[in-house]
């Protein structure tokens, strides 16, 4: 039985850091988050001069891209409270989340290769109405390690360690609407 183990590729590791925990809600918090979100004043991500095909809503922090400074942004809505309990409760005793972005995908719409901005920590993302492909990679001399996460509706990751800071991760174009909720430490926090 070994012999015939040998033939096949070994199975991809996880980066460090990454967590995940499939149904991390019930499927009528998820109704209710998405509803909460499509009442929201959704507006095109701005990426400096550009504009992506997302609809976001930052609160507490956002991140401008054209001053390249981190900004206030409106306090985070009561109705997201229990959530980042449990997204707190997730992350360990020391999780204090400061910032949360909302975003809305269209069919075909996603993500390229980046690394979120370093005045945050840790990243916590909750999927919404459809499964999406979250795709990390990092470089090895010329060539990329990859590794993708299926992140399944009302499920949750955490990034930490080098999840974070040394992997790239993108979302290639969704096949269904997708939402997500990010949640997000901040880097000068204890961990």
């Amino acid at each position: 039985m070994t012999e015939q183990l040998s033939l096949f590729a070994p199975e991809k590791t996880a980066p460090e850091g990454l967590r995940y925990a499939a149904e991390f809600i019930a499927p009528a918090l998820e109704r209710e988050l998405i509803g909460q979100i499509s009442a929201l004043p959704l507006q095109p991500f701005q990426f400096g001069a550009f504009e992506g095909k997302r609809r976001v809503a930052s609160f507490g922090f956002r991140y401008d891209y054209t001053l390249q400074r981190l900004q206030s942004a409106e306090p985070i809505p009561e109705w997201l409270l229990p959530l980042i309990e449990k997204v707190e409760a997730f992350g360990g005793p020391s999780t204090k989340i400061a910032q949360v972005l909302c975003t809305e995908y269209d069919v075909g719409v996603g993500i390229g290769w980046h690394r979120d901005k370093p005045h945050f920590d840790r990243i916590f993302g909750l999927s919404l109405g459809s499964p999406c492909k979250f795709r990390f990679r990092r470089a090895i001399g010329e060539k990329w390690q990859r590794y993708t996460l299926e992140a399944a509706p009302r499920s949750l990751y955490m990034m930490a360690g080098e999840s974070r800071r040394v992997w790239e991760h993108s979302i290639p174009g969704v096949e269904a609407p997708r939402r997500s909720i990010t949640f997000r430490t901040m880097a000068d926090q204890k961990r």
